[in-house]
């Protein structure tokens, strides 16, 4: 109901079919007040399950829309907040909840790999829980050279990896960081790696390095947190 919500009410996403439970139309109602930009169909949740799938969990409502046209870097650049950079992150509830941290704190935009990431689909949409409406999600042929294009743009891009130095939000406090992040089961690239201009990891007090032991999504957003920090 949230990424339904959201994108209902963005003007730039274009909307096919909407489908709700009346209890769904109720509750979306209650988010987002009519009159909205598409007219519902209303249906059983039966007929939603026989729709969507019986494993998906609809909550009785569903959206069909055009994925939103990613701008171009130069203009999320223009952005204020820091960058992620996803280096082959493939599991779309991953990408979804990065997106909702990002707009959380305050990030300009998520970066992911053309291939070998997810589509924008439903999964990661509810995950985003509305984040993708307003976060820019970009799409780079060769995250090596979206770096280099980063750090020529004046960004300090960070790797995060559980053998580098402790992140440190306060050491980082006057540059604009592009924080990256690697696949859920093998990290970082070599080359993306070595393109970085540091590699730092999350180490909490008495726990040591944690990021082997943390999803992305939650490094992710341990990382940011720590970004938002000040002297």
């Amino acid at each position: 109901l949230h990424a339904i919500a959201a994108a209902l009410a963005n003007p730039a996403r274009r909307l096919r079919r909407l489908v709700l439970t009346e209890e769904a139309e109720t509750a979306l109602a209650a988010r987002l007040p009519k009159p909205w930009a598409l007219a519902p169909e209303h249906a059983e949740r039966g007929r939603l399950d026989h729709l969507l799938g019986r494993d998906i969990a609809h909550q009785g409502a569903a959206l069909l829309a055009d994925p939103l046209a990613p701008p171009p870097l130069a203009a999320v650049l223009e952005r204020k907040g820091p960058l992620l950079v996803l280096d082959q992150v493939s599991d779309p509830r991953n990408v979804g909840a990065i997106l909702r941290s990002a707009a959380a704190f305050g990030a300009a935009g998520v970066i992911a790999q053309e291939r070998h990431a997810p589509e924008e689909t439903g999964a990661l949409a509810k995950a985003a829980s509305g984040a993708l409406e307003t976060v820019p999600l970009l799409r780079a042929v060769n995250i090596a050279r979206t770096l280099v294009a980063l750090r020529a743009a004046g960004c300090w891009v960070v790797g995060l990896d559980a053998g580098g130095a402790p992140l440190s939000g306060p050491a980082l406090a006057e540059r604009r960081v592009a924080l990256v992040l690697g696949s859920e089961g093998e990290g970082l690239r070599r080359l993306t790696r070595e393109t970085c201009d540091e590699v730092a990891g999350i180490i909490l007090p008495g726990a040591g390095p944690v990021l082997d032991s943390l999803n992305v999504s939650a490094a992710a957003a341990v990382a940011l947190y720590e970004l938002s920090r000040r002297p």
